[in-house]
């Protein structure tokens, strides 16, 4: 062995670590600050489009008295949104006494009676006293069902068991499935498998969701049981070595 070498410097290939060029140190830091900032400010833009939007709306309702334009030379951001607040939480009071209900029945019979917008309004309407009444109204678990043909697996949502005409007709082991597309979940399939065709998913639905709105490329971590209960007998038997090589 030469002298003043280690046994890694006289192996080609390892030793010392290539120095990183300028270029690459700035690339590298430049895709991390995006990393870090993309996320902060989709959420500050998407905010401001939601402030200035009901700003918009609002805004030209009020009166004069009303807006803070009228008293100082400025519009102060976000007023229109403590106004929707306002009149959101006042409607609701209102609403909760006889004289409410009795207005909210009319209005709702004026609606019903309306060729077009009786549809759009039963169906917002439906939509909003489930998920007002049904406060667990979620889904359950992620699954992988075999669709849409033998040996095609794809990621869906398990909302509930067979009920009502449903789980007359097919048995209430058959759950709903519910399938979405890929990378807009709004969209989807629902689709009632047996529970035993379902294969369980240890992720959560929040990660499921990831996962389609990324198209797969945000997978979250996973360590099969196997691998887990492996070390974990590794370790003791390491442990036992330590011992005997000390004795």
């Amino acid at each position: 062995m030469p002298k003043g070498k280690t046994p890694d410097e006289m192996i080609p290939g390892i030793g010392k670590p290539k120095p990183i060029g300028l270029f690459a140190w700035l690339r590298g830091r430049f895709f991390a600050g995006m990393v870090i900032a993309a996320p902060l400010a989709a959420t500050f833009f998407i905010l401001q489009f939601l402030i200035t939007f009901i700003d918009n709306r609002v805004g030209p309702l009020l009166p004069p008295l009303l807006k803070p334009e009228t008293y100082t030379n400025y519009a102060i951001p976000g007023f229109g949104v403590l106004v929707l607040v306002i009149a959101l939480t006042v409607l609701g009071a209102i609403t909760a006494n006889l004289v409410g209900r009795s207005l909210l029945t009319l209005t709702d019979r004026v609606f019903s009676r309306i060729p077009i917008v009786r549809n759009v309004y039963a169906a917002i309407k439906q939509l909003t006293e489930v998920l007002a009444n049904n406060q667990q109204a979620s889904f359950d678990r992620c699954v992988m069902i075999e669709y849409p043909k033998k040996g095609s697996w794809c990621l869906g949502f398990v909302s509930s068991h067979a009920k009502g005409e449903i789980g007359a007709k097919l048995g209430t082991q058959k759950i709903g499935v519910f399938v979405p597309t890929t990378p807009n979940p709004t969209s989807g399939f629902l689709i009632y498998v047996e529970e035993t065709e379902a294969i369980s998913l240890e992720m959560t639905v929040e990660e499921g969701a990831k996962m389609i709105l990324t198209a797969g490329l945000v997978v979250p971590d996973f360590e099969p049981p196997a691998a887990a209960d492996a070390a974990s007998v590794a370790e003791p038997e390491v442990g036992t070595e330590k011992l005997a090589q000390q004795a």
